[in-house]
């Protein structure tokens, strides 16, 4: 005990408190450790006498049933349609923070990391197309376009102090932009057919969403609840289900209820009453008048906080840890004949996707980015130069999730063009990683923090 403080045995290695940025980096990284861990033990089991096992559970049928309605998929597909929808969530909400009060709240502030993400999609894709120009391998175009970003921030993470802030920043604001180019690609390409009742279902959904960030309702039950109607309607509609994430995320209010001198005058009012009723009973089991008061003040310091905020913060900590993990464990077990790999590598999808990630990413991020200095539409943080650019670029090469997100959908019901694209995907990324990191290893050497 210090000073009126009740510490419990672990309690005081929590008590640190994070910046925002600070509490974002610290989870993607750990978020990326993991990710790796999972890929390696999904491809362990891929290539043991587990496969048939884990072939098996992953196709296994859950489903439940309410009066005449009734919803049954396969375990791959409820991970891949429904807790990655969660993911998307969080992705929706980090892109709405950036937008409004991060790296893209200004559109000077906002070219440098927009134009690089759309060089990293661009020309990656280019990459690709130019190795597959028609054909079912022609739907794979989308594979190399998107980066992991646990996975990039995890690697970038590693160099420690010696990276510029400014780098980070870039990367995570170039990330976020690239993913929602993703998922507009998602929902424009990769959707095959339309049911337009259930269409019209998930617009009624969204409208209601819409309807309560303008109402005040600030309550996170009610957009579960509508959120979990909207993706139950995506998934009917033909459009890809986890896109109901990002709706709900940018219809969550991002103003809290209170401003901070309203709430600051609160609690100033709330702590002398709160003093005054401790004077006079000093048992706080039984005084209640000073438990209404905590009581008022907790809800002040609820509302104080903008609903996106408070959701983002408790969503994190299980996506990054638990959704991620699984979608890797569920999507990374490739079989690999070692003998076959000379046929791999000749396949024009990993060649695709091989070529579009290791190469295309930093042609394309580097050379926007360029461009957009030198047309004078954004400037480079004093502490970068291009070679730190180029480095990102590399780091954007590691595709993991997305790119298997994409691929999953891009081949459903081919699962040879699968298996080559998602052994591009694990190529490229390994690549990628290794050498994005060796090269900014090299360039920050000699920087002081």
């Amino acid at each position: 005990m210090a000073k009126g403080i009740n510490y419990a045995l672990w309690e005081r290695s929590f008590d640190r408190i994070l910046t925002p940025l600070e509490e974002f980096i610290h989870r993607q990284t750990t978020s990326g450790v993991l990710l790796m861990i999972c890929a390696v033990i999904a491809l362990v089991i891929a290539n043991s006498p587990l496969h048939d096992s884990y072939e098996q559970l992953l196709h296994t049928e859950i489903g439940f049933s309410l009066g005449s309605m009734q919803l049954s998929l396969s375990i791959h597909h409820w991970i891949n349609e429904a807790l990655m929808a969660l993911f998307f969530l969080i992705m929706g909400l980090e892109l709405k923070r950036e937008l409004l009060v991060g790296e893209l709240s200004s559109l000077r502030q906002a070219m440098l990391p927009i134009m690089a993400a759309v060089g990293g999609m661009v020309v990656p894709a280019l990459f690709y197309f130019a190795l597959n120009v028609d054909g079912p391998a022609a739907k794979g175009w989308g594979i190399p376009m998107a980066t992991d970003i646990a996975f990039a921030i995890g690697a970038l993470s590693l160099l420690g102090a010696r990276v510029p802030k400014t780098l980070v920043t870039f990367l995570i604001a170039l990330a976020i932009v690239d993913d929602l180019g993703a998922v507009a690609v998602i929902a424009l390409y990769y959707t095959e057919s339309i049911n337009m009742q259930a269409l019209l279902y998930a617009i009624i959904c969204g409208l209601a969403l819409i309807a309560c960030n303008m109402l005040g309702v600030r309550r996170s039950l009610p957009y579960a609840v509508i959120g979990g109607l909207l993706w139950s309607a995506m998934l009917a509609s033909g459009i890809h289900a986890t896109i109901a994430g990002i709706v709900v995320a940018f219809t969550i209010p991002i103003r809290p209820k209170f401003e901070p001198r309203h709430f600051i005058a609160k609690v100033e009012k709330l702590t002398l009453s709160m003093k005054k009723s401790v004077e006079e009973n000093p048992d706080i089991i039984h005084n209640n008048r000073f438990r209404s008061l905590v009581s008022s003040l907790s809800d002040g310091v609820s509302q104080v906080q903008a609903p996106a905020q408070k959701a983002e913060h408790k969503l994190h900590l299980p996506v990054a840890y638990i959704v991620i993990p699984i979608f890797a464990l569920a999507n990374a077990g490739i079989p690999i004949e070692l003998s076959a790999i000379g046929q791999y590598l000749v396949n024009p999808i990993t060649q695709g996707v091989l070529a579009g990630l290791v190469l295309g990413k930093p042609v394309g991020i580097l050379g926007f980015t360029w461009l957009a200095v030198k047309l004078g539409w954004a400037e480079l943080p004093e502490e970068l130069n291009m070679k730190h650019i180029l480095g990102v670029g590399l780091l954007g090469g590691i595709g993991f999730t997305m790119s298997i997100f994409v691929a999953d959908l891009g081949f459903a019901g081919l699962p040879e063009d699968l298996l080559m694209a998602k052994t591009g995907i694990l190529l490229a990324s390994a690549i990628a990683g290794l050498a994005g990191y060796f090269l900014l290893m090299f360039l920050t050497r000699n920087h002081q923090p």
